[in-house]
């Protein structure tokens, strides 16, 4: 359930790509009353518009009823609300795609930043931070992961430019949420087998 309460802003942006032309233009019209709008109905080529708009406003809904109900803020939403509403903001203020093509590219460099950080910043890698309490492996395995992940992160990110600038923006819209779910999903089921492996030799590991 978490997994898809994280994923829907892209969700939605994927559904609201994909159905644009199916959307009424009496209802395009009142869209268009709202700021930054100015859309034509059926005009493929404002479709992404329309999805940026979708999930710049499900990010503020995602972060508001996460603190609602927990009294706290999720760091990653915020983060991801921030950078959606910055690059979001201006592909829909400049009325260029490039801006939100390369919001997945920016999220995923700067985890890898963070995760480089906790390398040497604190006692503990940030993936131990994470997992630690349920998996019990020596300290040499967890900076080995934490280096995966930040080459995952920089990996992804450079994938999403190579899709965005080689490939039509719907191939883009549909590797940004298939593409780069289907790599993250890959990479963890990696990692749970590497985990799994030194699990058991976990002792004898410095």
């Amino acid at each position: 359930m978490k997994f898809f309460y994280d994923f829907f802003p892209i969700l939605l942006f994927f559904i609201v790509y994909k159905f644009y032309g199916a959307i009424p233009p009496g209802a395009i019209e009142m869209i268009n009353a709202l700021p930054l709008m100015s859309l034509t109905p059926s005009e493929p080529a404002h479709a992404i518009y329309l999805a940026t708009a979708v999930a710049i406003l499900a990010s503020i809904v995602q972060v508001s009823l996460y603190w609602l109900r927990n009294r706290h803020f999720e760091r990653m939403h915020l983060i991801s609300l921030a950078l959606i509403t910055i690059f979001g903001g201006a592909t829909l203020a400049l009325h260029d795609p490039v801006f939100i093509k390369w919001k997945p590219t920016i999220l995923n460099w700067l985890f890898a930043a963070v995760f480089l950080g906790s390398q040497w910043i604190g006692g503990k890698t940030l993936v131990e931070r994470v997992m630690g309490h349920a998996v019990t492996v020596p300290a040499a395995i967890w900076r080995r992961i934490n280096l995966a992940w930040v080459g995952f992160f920089l990996f992804a990110g450079l994938a999403n430019l190579y899709v965005a600038y080689n490939f039509r923006e719907e191939t883009w819209v549909d590797f940004k949420l298939f593409g780069l779910m289907g790599l993250t999903l890959v990479f963890v089921f990696a990692q749970a087998l590497y985990l799994s492996r030194h699990m058991e030799a976990g002792k004898q590991e410095t």
